[in-house]
């Protein structure tokens, strides 16, 4: 079972300094951006940048993931993207503004064609894509399972959502999300679950403001996301704390595993409480995530 990354952390492509600080972030995965956070004027710099930041840390090298968001697939600048960041072998790409399964097949084939031509295994370059962020994709959203298997799981995107359809927020007076993005949320974790990816719940835009983002960190986790995507290093340490087992969960989850190892039965009795076999599985992975966790924070 892969282990779900917690924290996706954006870094513009075209920023040298921002670029060099990237290494020193506690991030799971890094996303070096060449499409929002880059102007047009720039796109060929980045690319550059891009890759020589990939070949300046080749896969067996780095401490963390390095991804890549490209332009959207349907975007001529998509392919210019690729063509230039294949051969440096990021770890994945995030790939924008999907509309339905058969932009992952395209994006499929041109990544098949690129690690070819780059002596690159193909299907080694995994992809993340970006749901919700059209109308299509949300009504659409059964046709992305089973596309490709390069698929690593899905975020969701409620600002270009909000903008694609003309709208001037996408919030409720208290804050919460308004029904239609609350369900395009539900359409992601749906969707990778059906999947058997990871979802990896949309950005905290208020970066500054830490409780805000405890708040959606914790509310997306209980919902069944395992990771977020940060856009400034200070959320990064916030994330992975709250993405990872607590150490009450963790001493409950080997409670759990003892009382099935001792019962040798399929369904066992604790703290007054029924338990069977999901019971079990949900243990063994807090058990497993808490592990993996502590072993990257020793790399």
């Amino acid at each position: 079972m892969t282990i779900p990354i917690r924290s996706f952390l954006f870094v513009p492509g075209d920023s040298q300094r921002k670029l060099a600080k990237a290494d020193d972030t506690s991030a799971d995965a890094l996303i070096l951006d060449l499409e929002d956070s880059v102007s047009a004027s720039n796109a060929p710099l980045a690319r550059r940048m891009v890759r020589e930041y990939l070949d300046s840390r080749q896969p067996g090298a780095r401490t963390k993931q390095v991804w890549v968001r490209c332009n959207p697939v349907h975007d001529a600048g998509a392919l210019a993207d690729l063509a230039a960041i294949v051969a440096g072998n990021p770890d994945g790409i995030l790939v924008p503004k999907v509309r339905s399964g058969s932009d992952l097949l395209a994006l499929d084939h041109y990544l098949s064609a690129l690690e070819a031509q780059a002596g690159i295994a193909c299907g080694t370059i995994r992809v993340l894509p970006t749901l919700t962020e059209t109308a299509r994709s949300i009504l659409e959203a059964h046709t992305f399972i089973g596309v490709t298997s390069r698929l690593a799981g899905f975020s969701w995107g409620p600002i270009d959502l909000m903008a694609a359809l003309g709208a001037s927020t996408n919030r409720c007076a208290d804050g919460s999300f308004e029904s239609l993005y609350a369900y395009a949320r539900g359409v992601c974790l749906l969707t990778s679950s059906a999947a058997e990816v990871s979802p990896i719940d949309t950005i905290c835009a208020d970066f500054r403001n830490l409780g805000i983002l405890r708040e959606e960190c914790v509310f997306a986790r209980q919902a069944g996301f395992t990771g977020k995507l940060a856009i400034h290093p200070d959320q990064v340490d916030l994330i992975n704390e709250l993405f990872s087992p607590s150490a009450e969960e963790i001493e409950h989850a080997r409670r759990v595993v003892k009382s099935f190892e001792e019962g040798g039965v399929g369904v066992v009795g604790l703290d007054g409480q029924m338990l069977d076999m999901p019971h079990l599985r949900q243990a063994q992975t807090i058990l497993m995530r808490s592990n993996d966790y502590a072993q990257r924070g020793r790399t």
